[in-house]
């Protein structure tokens, strides 16, 4: 017997969210911080798997939060938050309470915003609702029997790690403390924040019992420029002490300078003070990829371009017209410009910035000729593929991205 749908056949009940947007209208309210609203997500899985076999550079991925507090302008990670809202049908939202108020999220905290529709497809509300996600570790451990432990794992792909909750809720370290139990992984980290070094012991055990490389993220050494794109991130001299630290700790850790931002710290001159300072702390590697504005972050950065650099921001307007990638030209000279610094200052180099543990370049093994990076890579070479075949793909593409961020 085929099974009607409710909401046709009583259309005065309310439509409830299925998917992720049921897990985020029945999280819990955490907490309240400055601007920012924390609440408990329960979870199903923690692993995130990558299926795409075009994207061969990452096996699985882990978020420990939804959501990021930092707030950076070229964040590309913004529209996960759709996944959390509930659908949309005909222009109108599906969940309404008694009052009218959409969306809002049933037991909420006293004096805490509510989650509505409005705010969860809002780019700004991916950092201003963040998402804890309950018994990761519990889930991490019986995820864990069940892969392949030669399997890269890239910790922080969306989201920040090591964001500011983290220092209370301390979902990363639990998920640490698993891994420092276990025997064989390839781990890769990312993270802005110099809040990495309280889980050095952790990493410690981790590195003697498994492959891991750490990444610290630092855009810019200049705090003041840093701190209007990155208005909520640790500053610039902190991550660099961070590198050092971690190094003096035996571990291996390098410095993404990305992204590379057009006419602001892009230049030679600025990939060889950012070498200089990457090789003073002791880095393992340097790693710059150019700027790509996906339709989620292209509003919140073209917006930044045109208050702080209004002169670029014609030029920015030809750059990104039709593409969201860099164009190949320009990626070619940048990563021609990347290897200059890396040589000049004895650093070792990657050969795209996904967060592999496999891929370190030494010194002494540089590659000879530029590389591209890897997403503008992936659509040059199916411009040399046939119509059907680059359409297909390309949905691949995109199904791999929302899978890889839906976690």
């Amino acid at each position: 017997m085929q099974t009607a749908d409710l909401g046709s056949l009583f259309p005065i009940l309310p439509s409830q969210p299925t998917g992720l947007a049921r897990l985020a209208a029945e999280a819990e309210w955490a907490e309240d911080g400055h601007q920012i609203e924390f609440r408990a997500m329960k979870i199903r899985s923690l692993l995130n798997r990558s299926v795409s076999k075009r994207l061969r550079w990452m096996a699985y991925s882990i978020n420990p939060y939804r959501g990021c507090e930092f707030g950076c302008k070229y964040c590309y990670a913004r529209y996960t938050h759709e996944f959390l809202a509930p659908k949309v049908e005909d222009g109108i939202e599906s969940e309404r309470d008694g009052n009218g108020a959409v969306g809002s999220v049933p037991g909420a905290g006293k004096g805490s915003a509510s989650l509505d529709v409005v705010s969860l497809r809002a780019p700004e509300a991916f950092e201003r609702r963040i998402f804890i996600k309950q018994n990761a570790a519990w889930l991490l451990e019986q995820e864990l029997k069940k892969i392949r432990s030669e399997e890269e794992i890239a910790i922080g792909t969306a989201t920040d790690p090591y964001q500011p909750i983290e220092r209370r809720a301390r979902v990363t370290r639990s998920m640490l403390e698993v891994f420092a139990r276990r025997d064989g992984h390839r781990i890769g980290l990312v993270t802005k924040s110099q809040l990495i070094e309280r889980d050095i012991d952790l990493l410690q055990e981790i590195s003697r019992r498994n492959t891991l490389v750490l990444h610290l993220t630092i855009t810019t050494p200049d705090a003041a420029l840093a701190r209007l794109l990155e208005p909520r991130a640790p500053r610039p001299d902190l991550r660099f002490e961070a590198v050092r630290r971690l190094r003096a700790a035996g571990l291996t850790v390098g410095i993404l300078n990305s992204p590379l931002l057009p006419g602001i710290t892009d230049s030679a001159n600025a990939l060889d003070q950012m070498a200089r300072q990457a090789a003073a702390v002791g880095a393992s590697f340097l790693s710059a990829q150019p700027l790509f504005l996906k339709s989620c972050s292209r509003p919140t950065y073209l917006s930044f371009v045109r208050e702080h650099f209004p002169t670029l921001e014609a030029d920015y307007a030809r750059r990104f017209a039709d593409r969201d990638f860099a164009a190949p030209a320009y990626s070619r000279e940048l990563a021609e410009r990347v290897e200059t610094a890396c040589r000049r200052h004895g650093l070792g180099r990657r050969s795209n910035d996904a967060l592999l543990t496999r891929d370190i370049v030494p010194p002494q093994q540089a590659p000879s000729r530029p590389l591209l990076d890897p997403p503008r890579r992936r659509y040059d070479l199916l411009e040399r593929e046939g119509s059907e075949l680059k359409r297909s793909v390309q949905r691949v593409v995109m199904e791999q991205q929302q899978r890889l961020f839906a976690s």
